[in-house]
């Protein structure tokens, strides 16, 4: 019987994820310990006590860890989640925000000031709409004991007004008495990390930034050509090291996981196909990997957020591709 190599992996239970955590994906010559666990709580867990051997990981937590020196992770090119975050931009409906502009000078929540769905907001923000961090008071709800920017050295960038949600109080509550005008990002699920638990769109005096959100982030795509990206994938240095072979074997069954999915998302429209139903320029949709992993596929999207981290102040300078992901995935 051939040995195989136990790693411990964490990753959010999404349809590209899940044949990893069932088990119907396996990389080869290792054998998976998995646990589903809130991206919020993975990535507190895996800065603060390297809880896994593996792990899906804040791009921008990653990159700001490596610009100040923090090297115990290295990147795989493997995207986990995408989204067009600017488009989840909440706000009071009763404080005259009606377009982007509008929230200057506005009282703004934000779970984490470092997260890469609010680096993300915030560069789009002012690439787009000329509206700068600076421009806003920020309220960020994650505190110390649980803020992954106690482990990578936070601080707020200079003339950025940033205040710290007591304990006792969470974005959405506020946000319902009216205390914060918007928040950039909005976290209600149950985890460790994030206290918020309102479910926004039942609220009547709250509503999205953009009326329609998927029309926006159509706008955004098309005028960019970028679909942003908020996990990658690492592994802790030490077991790299030791078995440098595991970085492309991972990649290749996060690459099948991927495609199972596809697979699956053809086979159950097949009876719409069939019965003419569905149009089949759907199926050629399918079979277009609209989330590609890999360093060629994706250079401009993590360029440019590596570059929106070093814009709002969290780096230093500008982190390179080749210092986040493992050497033997840049060419893929």
């Amino acid at each position: 019987m051939n040995a195989t190599l136990d790693l411990s992996i964490a990753l959010s239970d999404n349809p590209r994820t899940r044949p990893l955590l069932e088990g119907r994906v396996a990389p080869a010559g290792i054998q998976l310990i998995p646990t589903a666990v809130h991206p919020s709580e993975m990535f507190w867990r895996q800065l603060r006590y390297e809880d896994f051997d593996v792990s899906e990981m804040s791009l921008s937590s990653l990159l700001i860890a490596v610009s100040r020196g923090d090297t115990r992770f290295v990147g795989l090119p493997i995207y986990t989640m995408r989204r067009f975050f600017h488009t989840g931009i909440w706000v009071r409906a009763d404080r005259g925000i009606s377009a982007p502009a509008d929230l200057v000078g506005k009282r703004v929540g934000v779970p984490e000031y470092q997260q890469t769905s609010a680096i993300w907001s915030r560069g789009i923000l002012h690439h787009e709409f000329g509206v700068r961090a600076r421009d806003l008071e920020w309220f960020m709800e994650r505190g110390p004991d649980r803020s992954h920017g106690t482990a990578t050295g936070f601080t707020p960038p200079p003339g950025v007004r940033l205040n710290q949600i007591r304990s006792d109080q969470n974005i959405g509550e506020m946000l319902a008495r009216g205390e914060l005008d918007a928040t950039v990002h909005y976290l209600r699920e149950a985890n460790l990390v994030d206290r918020s638990r309102i479910d926004l769109s039942k609220l009547a005096d709250v509503r999205p930034l953009f009326p329609d959100p998927e029309a926006e982030g159509q706008r955004y795509f098309a005028k960019t050509g970028l679909f942003p990206i908020n996990h990658c994938v690492v592994v802790r240095r030490v077991v790299l090291e030791r078995h440098p072979w595991i970085a492309l074997n991972l990649y290749g069954a996060f690459n099948a996981a991927k495609d199972e999915s596809r697979a699956r998302a053809v086979a159950t429209l097949q009876p719409y196909f069939d019965t003419g139903a569905v149009d089949g320029n759907i199926r050629n949709a399918l079979a277009q990997d609209a989330l590609p992993y890999g360093v060629k596929a994706a250079r401009r999207v993590v360029e440019t957020v590596a570059q929106y981290v070093h814009e709002q102040g969290l780096t230093p300078r500008r982190v390179g591709i080749e210092e986040i992901f493992a050497a033997s995935t840049l060419e893929v």
